[in-house]
């Protein structure tokens, strides 16, 4: 029986089987990266909010404590967004004709909520206990960055599974002293790996890297 194909065709078949698994393995990898790219992840990206509001000017400006406006940190799950009432305790008095903060006059007077535009938001499915992390000595720094250089807030990390999972392997890496957890100002010693060691064991830290540890 005649051979129906040129025998080219064996050649042409690999090499369509070979660009087929290449074109595959580089989709792959494509929506991998674009999964944990900034425009999927929102990494660096500053929030307009309703209200201008800098936080390089109330904490290295006016030097406000985070626990003044963020005040559950250290008991609730949530770090808490500020009531209307906190920021006219300053208000009432320092730039209180402001056609700027007209918004939050309004908001005060008529009990009403100003609608912030949330920066570091997780997943539904995600616990995160912001006291837990906060009482065994991590940095507001640590994951929120250097809020008192920005303007506007940006997210820092990615947020991203892997990102809370380097921490959480180790601790010692990122734990500082509890005095110096809400200081904007601290750095890692030189010797962070050794006293953050000894933080692990002072403060009790769990490297917990089960699945129901964050997915409950």
């Amino acid at each position: 029986m005649a051979q129906v194909f040129h025998h080219s065709i064996n050649t042409v078949a690999r090499g369509s089987m070979v660009l087929g698994a290449i074109a595959v393995a580089t989709s792959g990898y494509l929506v991998l990266y674009a999964a944990r790219s900034p425009m999927v992840t929102r990494q660096g990206e500053a929030r307009e909010q309703p209200i201008p509001f800098s936080h390089v000017h109330h904490v290295r400006g006016v030097g406000l404590d985070c626990r003044y406006c963020h005040t559950s940190v250290e008991q609730g799950s949530f770090a808490g967004i500020p009531p209307t009432s906190i920021c006219m305790n300053c208000h009432r008095q320092i730039w209180s004709d402001s056609p700027t903060l007209e918004p939050v006059r309004s908001s005060f007077r008529e009990n009403r909520p100003i609608h912030w535009v949330r920066v570091h938001d997780l997943p539904d499915f995600v616990y995160f206990d912001h006291s837990i992390h906060v009482n065994k000595g991590v940095g507001c720094t640590t994951c929120h960055g250097q809020v008192d250089q920005m303007p506007l807030v940006w997210q820092q990390n990615t947020l991203l599974m892997e990102w809370c999972l380097g921490c959480h392997r180790a601790p010692e890496k990122f734990l500082r002293p509890k005095e110096e957890v809400f200081s904007t100002s601290w750095r890692p010693p030189p010797d962070q790996l050794e006293r953050g060691r000894e933080l692990v064991k002072a403060y009790h830290v769990r490297t917990r890297t089960s699945c129901s540890t964050c997915h409950r």
